[in-house]
Formats: C-alpha cells, sequence, structure tokens
C-alpha cells in the first residue's frame, strides 16, 4: 500500500521530500563518492593539491589529467563526472579572465569558488537540468595567502586548511585532523597528503597513477611535479 520513504521525490529537482531534501542532489554526491581521490594541504607559504589519476594503458598521459589549472595562481582538481567538471572548469577559466580584463588584477580564490558555486546552485532549483555531478578542490595564492576550498552540488562550498574529496575521503580527511600542522614544510605537507591519501583508499598508489601540484606564496604560480619527483616523495612517505 505504502511505498518506501522517498519514492516519488526524485522524479524532478525542484520537489523537496518531506524531511526536506533534494534527492537529486544526493545522487550527485553518490557521483563524488566514487570518483578518485584528491586531497589539498595549506600550510603558511604553499597550497598542495595530489590527485589520483588512474590511467588506461592506452592512453596518453599528456591529455589526461586530474590537475586543471584555472589561472596562473588558481589550480583545482575534481571528483565526479569529468564531463560535468569541464564545464565547470572551462567557466572559471572564462570568470579569471574577465577579472583581469574588468579590474585589471587576479581573481581571488574565494571569489572565483563562490561564482562557480552560484553556477552550481542554479541546476538545483529549475526542471529540465540536474544538479552536476562534480565536486572540485581549489587551490591557489591571493592576497589573503595559501587558498584551499572545496565544492559540492548544491552550490556550498568550504575553505579548509587540509581535506579531501573523492573515494576514501572521510578516512583521509580523518588522518588529517589527527596529523595536520600549519607549520609544516612543502616537502613535508606533501609527503602528508600521499599518507592521508594512502589511508584513504588503503593502499600506496605508484607515481604514474598520481598528479602533485602546488602554487607558492613567493611567485603566486603554479608547480606541476614531475614523475621522477613525485617518486622520491612516494619512497619517503612509506618511511
Amino acid at each position: 500500500m505504502f511505498g518506501p520513504p522517498g519514492v516519488g521525490y526524485d522524479s524532478a529537482i525542484t520537489v523537496f521530500s518531506p524531511d526536506g531534501r533534494l534527492f537529486q542532489v544526493e545522487y550527485a554526491v553518490e557521483a563524488i563518492r566514487r570518483g578518485n581521490i584528491a586531497v589539498g594541504v595549506k600550510v603558511k607559504n604553499d597550497v598542495i593539491i595530489i590527485a589520483e589519476n588512474k590511467l588506461e594503458q592506452l592512453m596518453d598521459p599528456g591529455d589526461n589529467t586530474k590537475i586543471f589549472v584555472l589561472d596562473n595562481h588558481i589550480i583545482c582538481s575534481i571528483a565526479g563526472l569529468q564531463a560535468d567538471a569541464r564545464r565547470l572548469i572551462d567557466y572559471a577559466r572564462v570568470q579569471a579572465q574577465i577579472n583581469r580584463l574588468t579590474y585589471d588584477e587576479a581573481i581571488s580564490v574565494e571569489t572565483l569558488t563562490r561564482r562557480l558555486c552560484d553556477l552550481m546552485q542554479q541546476y538545483t532549483q529549475q526542471a529540465g537540468v540536474r544538479p552536476f555531478g562534480v565536486a572540485l578542490m581549489l587551490a591557489g595564492v591571493d592576497e589573503s595567502g595559501p587558498e584551499l576550498f572545496t565544492t559540492f552540488p548544491s552550490g556550498s562550498y568550504w575553505n579548509w586548511k587540509a581535506s579531501t574529496i573523492g573515494r576514501g575521503a572521510d578516512t583521509a580527511r580523518e588522518y588529517f585532523e589527527k596529523n595536520y600542522n600549519l607549520d609544516l614544510s612543502r616537502d613535508d605537507a606533501i609527503v602528508l597528503g600521499l599518507k592521508a591519501l594512502a589511508n584513504g583508499i588503503k593502499e600506496t598508489l605508484p607515481p604514474e597513477k598520481m598528479e602533485v601540484a602546488y602554487v607558492s606564496a613567493e611567485d603566486k604560480k603554479y608547480v606541476r611535479l614531475d614523475r621522477d619527483v613525485i617518486k622520491k616523495y612516494v619512497e619517503r612517505s612509506k618511511k
């Protein structure tokens, strides 16, 4: 006679369930939980992103990345549907350039995050669309110093000292909660991020299945590490 709770309330994005939930947003969150893990660490002079990138054997690694450049001073990684991420990344790049042309200055990390989340929120309140099934982790340096933000399909965003998105995110975040220290050096922060990632997914990934990049407060420019350098950090993280 009665269906299970929630039946019928996920047929349209504009319909709330009796307990105030939007089920399609929760489905988008599930897509994120199944995505590749990415971790971010913010310290005094740097902000680092480490992302899992499981390439198929015949893929060209040069054309398949999980760390994207939004501006010279802002990078991001994703967890969830990559096609949805492309739309948001292209939008973010355009917003960054609009800010430079309009105000003759680089956009702040929080402003860019907020503009992305404004777009994401629009896709939770009108019929005929669905939420973006992806979370973004933005890392950069602006006038406030190093910044680390994550987005949510509902349009919410948060500022972090260290965080993670994707599979194993909760476990990796627990590792950060126990071991994070703002005074870490860049090298130690990278090692901490690798350890958190390994704890999250219960395995240590080889260097060819990871990407590491950071933005430094010294010059406010991103740096992407090559595989040989990543290998040294991985070996150090195993000790």
